[in-house]
C-alpha cells in the first residue's frame, strides 16, 4: 500500500449497503493536520491466528463488515467532545478483502490471501506498517454530504426567500393602496365634521324658530278644537230648543197635556193630599230632569240624522275589503275601549294606563287627554253635545270631563265595585253606567245624582245602552241579556241562549225609534203583525257576543232565541260594533284578530290580524273606517 491509496466508506445508488469499496484520493500534506482535532481512537486487535483459513477469513470480514456497517440516521452528534464514544477504525487488509469480496473479485482476493498467510508465516510481514484507514476521510466523506444537504436546504431557502420576497412585495403595495386609502377617509371624515358642525349651527340657529311654530300650530290647534266644540255646543243647542218648540205646538197629545196640567194644578191647590206611587216608580226631586216623551236613543241616532239604512249606504263599504290603514302608538298600557267622535274624524281611547286620549284620524294627532281616575279605565264614551267625554274605571266611578279645557267637570260616585261601561241618553241629561257589583245606575247629570238602581242581574254587569227615549241594553256575567225601563227602573225583559258569561253588546243602528211602550224599545209592532213577518234585519236586532267566542244576533221583535250564531271562539270575544249602515258586525277577539262578520250572508267575510289581543272595536259615522284598539297600546286603522 502507497500512502496515496485510502479507503473510505460513502453510500452510492446501487450499491450494497453497507459494504465497503476503494478509491483513490489526493495526499494530504502534514502540515494539514495541525488545524484538525482528532478524537481519541481505540484500537483492536486486528491480527487472525495462523491457523486461520481462507473460509474463516472471509466469515470474519463478513461479521466485521455487519459491526461496521452505518447504521439508521440518527440526530447530530458532537464528534469533538472526548465524552462521545466514535467507533474503532478498520485495518486496511480488512479494507482491501471487503472491497475484493464486494467487487467479486475472489482470485485476486484469493492471491492475497495466499501470499498475505505466507507473509505472516514466514515472519516477513510487519503489521506495525499496516497501518488503520484514517478517520479523517471518513469525517471528510460525512462533511461531504452535509455540506450537499446544506447546499440543498439553501436552494430551498433561496427559492422560499424569493417567494416571500414577492409576498412581501405585494403586501408592501397593498399596504400603500390602503395607506393612501385611509388618507382619503380621513380628508372625507374632516370634511364631513365640518359639514356637521356647520349643519348643528344652522340647527341651533333654527331650533328657536322651530319651537315657536310648534307653539303656535298647538295653540292654533287648540283654539281650533275650542271653536269646534263651542260651534257643535251651539248647534246642539239650537236642535235641542227647535225640538222643544215643535212638543210646544198644539198636537193629538195636547189634550192629555192639559189633563197633566190640570191634575198639577190640582196638586198645588191640595198639598196635603198624597198620591200613591206605583211600584218600582222613581221618586224625583227639585232639579231633576225629564225623559224626553219624543225621539230619542244612543249617540248614532245623531250621526244617522237625515240617512236611509241601505239606500245611501257606500257601495264601497264591503266586509271583506278592510285593509290596515295606519297604526296611532296611543297609550302605554293595554286599550281597554275606543269611542268614535259622533260627527268628527276623531277617536277617544281609554287604557289601563289611568288615561283617556283624543285623537285625530287618520293621521294620530293627540287632541286632548285626561287624567283622574285612581285606577285603569275600563270605558269611554261621548256625550251628545260632543263637548264632553264619560270615562269609568276600576275605582268605581263615573267621571265627565271636558273635551275643551281636558278638565274633570263632574265625579259621580255609587258603585261598590269597578264601573265597566257607560252610555249617554241622546238629550244629554242622563248617563247609565254598569258595575261589577251587578247594578246598573242612572244618573241625572242636572242634579247630579243616581235617579235610580237597576237590579237584577246576578253576575257583572259588562255592557250597558240606551236603547229608544227610555230602554237600556244591558249585558251581564250571568249569561243573560236584559231589556230595563229607565224611567221606571223596571225589567221588561230577560234574554237567555248564552252558555258562558257575556262580554258585551250592542243594539242596531235603528234602535234609537221611539218606542210604543218601554218593554219594546226598537219596534213597536208585535210580532204576529204584518211587519214582522220580513226577515230580520239589523235595523231592530242585538248582538252580544261572551266569553266562549259565541257572537249571537236577537231579534228585538221576538227574543226568544237567536236568530244568528256566528262561533269565533275558542278564545274570548270582547266587544261587538254594527257599522252605522246595519251591514256589517265587528267582533274584538282575544286572539288577536278583529273578525267582520257580513249581515246579509251571517257569515264571517274578513279577519284582520293585530299583534296582541284585541279589546275594542267601532265604525267611524261614515262606515269608511274600522278602528280597533289592542293590548299593545296601539290603535289600528283600517279602510
Amino acid at each position: 500500500m502507497t500512502a496515496d491509496l485510502t479507503m473510505t466508506t460513502s453510500r452510492k445508488q446501487g450499491s450494497i449497503p453497507g459494504s465497503f469499496h476503494l478509491r483513490f484520493t489526493e495526499f494530504i500534506p502534514a502540515e494539514s493536520d495541525e488545524t484538525f482535532q482528532y478524537e481519541e481512537v481505540i484500537e483492536e486487535d486486528s491480527s487472525l491466528p495462523e491457523e486461520e483459513d481462507l473460509e474463516a477469513t472471509v466469515l470474519a470480514v463478513k461479521q466485521r463488515s455487519d459491526v461496521i456497517q452505518p447504521a439508521a440516521p440518527q440526530p447530530a452528534r458532537n464528534t469533538n467532545t472526548r465524552a462521545g464514544v466514535c467507533p474503532p477504525p478498520e485495518a486496511v487488509e480488512d479494507y482491501l478483502r471487503n472491497f475484493l469480496l464486494k467487487m467479486g473479485m475472489t482470485k485476486t482476493l484469493d492471491c492475497f490471501q495466499t501470499e498475505w498467510n505466507e507473509m505472516l508465516q514466514k515472519g516477513l510481514l510487519n503489521t506495525e506498517l499496516v497501518g488503520v484507514v484514517a478517520d479523517v476521510y471518513i469525517q471528510n466523506h460525512r462533511l461531504d454530504s452535509e455540506l450537499t444537504s446544506v447546499h440543498r436546504e439553501r436552494d430551498e431557502y433561496r427559492s422560499m426567500a424569493s417567494a416571500t420576497a414577492e409576498t412581501l412585495t405585494g403586501l408592501q403595495t397593498a399596504r400603500d393602496f390602503h395607506r393612501m386609502h385611509h388618507k382619503r377617509v380621513l380628508q372625507e371624515k374632516n370634511r364631513l365634521i365640518e359639514d356637521m358642525k356647520k349643519l348643528k349651527a344652522q340647527c341651533g340657529r333654527y331650533e328657536p324658530a322651530v319651537r315657536q311654530i310648534s307653539e303656535r300650530y298647538q295653540s292654533v290647534f287648540r283654539q281650533k278644537m275650542l271653536v269646534s266644540l263651542e260651534r257643535d255646543k251651539a248647534l246642539a243647542q239650537v236642535q235641542r230648543l227647535q225640538a222643544t218648540l215643535h212638543n210646544m205646538e198644539p198636537s193629538e197629545g195636547g189634550q192629555s197635556l192639559n189633563q197633566d196640567a190640570r191634575q198639577a194644578r190640582c196638586k198645588t191647590k191640595n198639598p196635603s193630599k198624597k198620591t200613591p206611587e206605583p211600584s218600582g216608580s222613581v221618586k224625583h226631586v227639585a232639579g231633576d230632569s225629564k225623559f224626553p216623551v219624543g225621539r230619542g236613543g244612543n249617540n248614532s241616532a245623531l250621526s244617522m240624522k237625515g240617512r236611509t239604512m241601505d239606500s245611501d249606504a257606500p257601495n264601497t263599504a264591503k266586509a271583506d275589503g278592510f285593509q290596515l290603514r295606519s297604526t296611532i302608538k296611543a297609550h302605554s298600557r293595554p286599550i281597554s275601549c275606543l269611542a268614535h267622535h259622533p260627527s268628527k274624524c276623531a277617536v277617544a281611547s281609554s287604557s289601563d294606563d289611568r288615561m283617556w286620549k283624543l285623537w285625530g284620524l287618520p293621521a294620530g294627532d293627540l287632541g286632548a287627554s285626561g287624567e283622574g281616575h285612581t285606577d285603569w279605565l275600563s270605558g269611554v264614551g261621548f256625550h251628545p253635545d260632543e263637548t264632553k267625554l264619560g270615562t269609568t274605571g276600576g275605582d268605581g266611578s263615573v267621571r265627565i270631563w271636558d273635551l275643551g279645557r281636558g278638565q274633570l267637570v263632574l265625579s259621580l260616585r255609587g258603585h261598590s265595585a269597578a264601573t265597566w261601561r257607560c252610555s249617554f241618553h241622546s238629550c244629554g241629561d242622563f248617563v247609565a253606567s254598569c258595575s261589577m257589583d251587578t247594578t246598573i245606575k242612572v244618573w241625572d247629570l242636572q242634579s247630579e245624582r243616581c235617579r235610580s238602581t237597576l237590579r237584577g242581574h246576578r253576575g257583572s254587569v259588562n255592557s250597558v245602552d240606551f236603547l229608544g227615549s227610555s230602554g237600556l241594553l244591558s249585558a251581564s256575567a250571568d249569561k243573560t241579556l236584559r231589556l230595563w225601563d229607565a224611567r221606571t227602573a223596571l225589567c221588561c225583559q230577560t234574554v237567555r241562549g248564552h252558555s258562558s258569561p257575556l262580554n258585551a253588546a250592542a243594539a242596531g243602528p235603528c234602535c234609537s225609534s221611539p218606542p210604543s211602550s218601554p218593554c219594546s224599545p226598537c219596534c213597536s209592532s208585535p210580532p204576529s203583525s204584518p211587519c214582522c213577518s220580513s226577515p230580520p234585519s239589523s235595523s231592530c236586532s242585538i248582538a252580544s257576543c261572551d266569553s266562549s267566542g259565541v257572537v249571537m244576533l236577537w231579534d228585538l221583535r221576538n227574543l226568544a232565541a237567536p236568530f244568528v250564531v256566528v262561533e269565533t271562539g275558542p278564545r274570548p270575544s270582547n266587544q261587538v260594533a254594527f257599522d252605522p249602515w246595519g251591514r256589517m258586525l265587528a267582533v274584538a277577539g282575544e286572539d288577536g284578530s278583529a273578525r267582520v262578520v257580513d249581515l246579509s250572508t251571517n257569515q264571517v267575510a274578513g279577519v284582520l290580524h293585530h299583534d296582541d289581543a284585541v279589546q275594542s272595536v267601532t265604525f267611524d259615522p261614515t262606515g269608511a273606517y274600522l278602528l280597533s284598539g289592542a293590548s299593545d297600546g296601539k290603535i289600528y286603522v283600517w279602510s
